[in-house]
């Protein structure tokens, strides 16, 4: 196998052992990040229901337009969902950091979402 598959079939089966514990209901939904080389988006998701309440990703033109780092970038998204979330009636939320470990651009957008509001 090579090293990618390795890493991704690594992500999934931690995010499987998370999931099957975590779930996200309309007064406290779960917050999932998925984070791509280049990108990142964050949802907040009402498993019940299965609707996604609210949504940012650094391809939202106000944090694309700026020439930042990738982690900058995340504290960015994080701040911007933390808005969006207090603007819906969303205070608390289920931190689902989706398989990736909690450090670099995971860190910094969990890190904004709580300096902005949000608690988890």
């Amino acid at each position: 196998m090579a090293i990618t598959t390795n890493k991704e079939y690594r992500r999934q089966r931690i995010k499987q052992r998370v999931r099957k514990i975590i779930s996200g209901t309309a007064v406290r939904p779960r917050m999932t990040v998925f984070r791509s080389n280049k990108q990142i988006y964050v949802q907040l998701i009402d498993d019940q229901a299965g609707k996604t309440i609210v949504s940012a990703s650094s391809r939202h033109t106000e944090i694309a337009s700026q020439p930042v780092v990738k982690t900058e970038q995340a504290r960015m998204v994080g701040k911007l969902v933390a808005e969006r979330a207090l603007a819906a009636g969303i205070d608390t939320v289920v931190f689902d950091r989706n398989g990736y470990l909690y450090h670099g651009r995971i860190k910094s957008l969990a890190e904004a979402a709580r300096e902005n509001g949000l608690k988890f």
